[in-house]
């Protein structure tokens, strides 16, 4: 009884019981462990029962911290936190919270594939476009749908002063352009800083396109005019083969583009000076063979064409690789979502005040393409192949090499280089 009452008095006066941990080492161990798992998980201590679940926790909180370094994927233990206790033990578990979490976060990336070297571009992953009706465009195009003409009226007569003024022609042609985009509703750009043409300093942090709205790859000009892009040899000294499927491919889309505002007017024109005759038949043949047929460039014939060389791209090998051509906005975003083209900035315009921004379809840029650097290159962002078509085709016949004329807002001169009867190159420079 005396015993009990001194065990009594030593609790009130809050005395420890020395004697009994120091006699049973085994109670001192379970009551410092008990601590242990009070600072820890913040929690009173619950006798053993509590202490193995808080143990267990702790426990469970490294296994995972374990698993996660060995690439597990993402975990949660329910009901669980991680303690905000201060003091040293809680910036130790601070510290396999923070850890932890970048393990995550580390394996969320790497299961994206999207991991970056400190100072490169970020990459986009290429855009899903519709490809599933191309490989029908290398039947004959006999049996091939094609869209609905447009209807002929008066709009696509040309009028007194567009035949006596190549740039109200060229006007006419923008006018017509039904399938232009919008930007900002079709699509939207990032031009990033400016530079000079001799700068090579990358002055873009991203790319050109910040994004394409997919639906326009379902144009029918846009999409018979995409699936040719893959046709052709980027060496400018590799003589070209062309396959009879390619060869229905251009047929199919000279036909599609027949079918247009921007074509039909092109027709007209050249038909009342006399250049073509008013037979649709003749004048798709004259257009297939203007545009594709095959003509020496860099010393080797049969290398390039008219089309490969405007629209798609060439690399002269001779001497330091350059790119020549390539001034088609859709070649340009499609190499770009696939790695190959690199935008580097746009190129100050001659006059002050005229800085490009989202809105802007005239573009003076610079870029390497498959590493290969084009140091200045114009572009008409937006416009469909048929506009492109018909304005290179009608200044080639109708203009001089130097073509000053007004599209729309923009003051352009086209520059157009003659092949003997072959269109050589044909580009857009901003006037101003």
């Amino acid at each position: 009884m005396e015993g009990l009452i001194k065990g009594l008095i030593d609790v009130a006066l809050g005395h420890d019981n020395k004697d009994d941990e120091e006699s049973n080492p085994q109670a001192r161990d379970e009551r410092s462990r008990s601590s242990w798992a009070q600072v820890v998980s913040g929690e009173p201590d619950e006798g053993e029962e509590g202490s193995d679940r808080t143990h267990g926790y702790t426990q469970n909180q490294w296994n995972r911290q374990g698993k996660s370094e060995l690439g597990s994927q993402d975990w949660e233990v329910a009901g669980s936190r991680p303690s905000r206790q201060p003091g040293k033990v809680g910036a130790i578990e601070q510290h396999g919270y923070e850890q932890n979490r970048w393990n995550r976060e580390e394996n969320e990336v790497e299961k994206k594939d999207e991991w970056k070297t400190v100072g490169e571009k970020p990459r986009r992953k290429p855009q899903k476009i519709q490809m599933d009706q191309w490989h029908g465009y290398k039947r004959a195009p006999t049996v091939q749908e094609y869209s609905d003409e447009v209807e002929n009226g008066s709009y696509l007569e040309p009028a007194e002063e567009e035949l006596a003024d190549l740039s109200q022609a060229c006007n006419k042609l923008w006018e017509l352009d039904l399938n232009r985009l919008v930007p900002g509703k079709d699509y939207e750009i990032d031009c990033g800083e400016g530079k000079k043409v001799f700068q090579r300093e990358d002055m873009a942090q991203g790319g050109l396109f910040n994004w394409v709205n997919e639906d326009i790859f379902r144009k029918p000009t846009f999409s018979r005019f995409c699936s040719l892009l893959d046709n052709y040899n980027s060496d400018e000294g590799c003589k070209e083969v062309v396959s009879s499927g390619e060869r229905q491919e251009q047929a199919a889309f000279i036909e599609e583009i027949s079918r247009t505002a921007p074509i039909k007017y092109l027709h007209k024109y050249l038909s009342s000076k006399g250049i073509i005759s008013e037979n649709h038949q003749d004048f798709k043949t004259m257009m297939t063979s203007l545009w594709f047929d095959l003509y020496g460039r860099g010393g080797t014939s049969g290398s390039s064409s008219a089309f490969e060389h405007v629209f798609v791209g060439e690399i002269k090998q001779r001497g330091e690789q350059e790119v020549s051509g390539f001034h088609n906005w859709l070649q340009f975003y499609l190499e770009e979502a696939k790695g190959r083209v690199d935008y580097q900035g746009y190129i100050f315009p001659r006059r002050r005040g005229q800085i490009p921004d989202s809105e802007t379809q005239l573009l003076t840029i610079q870029f390497e393409w498959n590493g290969v650097l084009k140091s200045v290159s114009s572009t008409l962002i937006g416009v469909s192949p048929e506009f492109e078509i018909a304005l290179y085709t009608l200044c080639f016949y109708m203009g001089g090499e130097d073509n000053s004329i007004q599209l729309g807002p923009y003051l352009v001169n086209i520059k157009c280089y003659h092949l003997g009867d072959r269109i050589g190159s044909a580009y857009p420079i901003a006037e101003c």
